[in-house]
């Protein structure tokens, strides 16, 4: 390589160098500011996850201090007191706080229930639920017409949740007195393919109970 060759690309390196400064200098906020924001945002991640946590860990611990209560209205106050940051929180203090209070305060729990159950914002199945142990608390507040109503509207939904609340249904028909259309409602669910063996059994049993006969699974005898 010449003298002349050489210094031509000293004065190259040189102009592109200059130009790369010149480039740094006016851009090289923007390469500075993100890996600021990316090394931000991941701190950021990282505090959001350990905050998530953390308040997870204190609801879990506030739901099972207010449990380890002797007496249950204790629990049931304990329970109610708690005011969860989520609302899937609220949901599982709600149904808790329902139970405790049972038959000792029927009316509030049934109105705690009830309160969930109209919630458009809660999950449906935890409506659902929510419906079917408030119509299940005795003396909790409604009249047989509107228990009746409540689960009637769970019917239509299928599954598990359709075949207790023909359950609960024919409990409350019993309730009223209207013997034979317990025993037939009964008699239905004894034959559905959906209900379980359990729900099969029960139903079963209320039939004879009823003075109704048992099924006989298809034999002659």
């Amino acid at each position: 390589m010449s003298d002349t060759d050489s210094f031509i690309e000293e004065v190259s390196e040189e102009v592109r160098r200059d130009r790369l400064y010149r480039i740094f200098r006016r851009y090289g906020w923007i390469a500075i500011l993100a890996v600021l924001l990316l090394v931000g945002g991941t701190a950021w991640n990282e505090w959001r996850k350990a905050s998530e946590r953390a308040s997870a860990q204190a609801f879990g611990d506030s739901v099972l201090a207010a449990l380890e209560q002797e007496d249950r209205a204790d629990r049931a106050d304990a329970l109610a007191a708690i005011t969860p940051l989520e609302p899937a929180g609220q949901v599982v203090v709600d149904l808790l706080a329902a139970g405790e209070m049972g038959t000792e305060r029927p009316e509030e729990a049934a109105t705690r229930l009830f309160a969930l159950a109209d919630n458009a914002d809660v999950p449906v199945v935890y409506r659902r639920l929510a419906t079917l142990k408030a119509v299940m608390i005795p003396n909790g507040g409604l009249t047989a017409e509107d228990r009746r109503t409540r689960l009637e509207g769970l019917v239509p939904v299928g599954g598990m949740t359709r075949l207790l609340a023909e359950e609960q249904l024919a409990m409350l028909e019993i309730e009223t007195g209207a013997i034979d259309d317990a025993i037939s409602r009964l008699r239905r669910i004894e034959e559905d393919a959906e209900a379980t063996a359990g729900l099969r059994r029960r139903a079963s049993e209320l039939i004879v109970a009823l003075g109704g006969d048992a099924e006989t699974d298809g034999q002659d005898g």
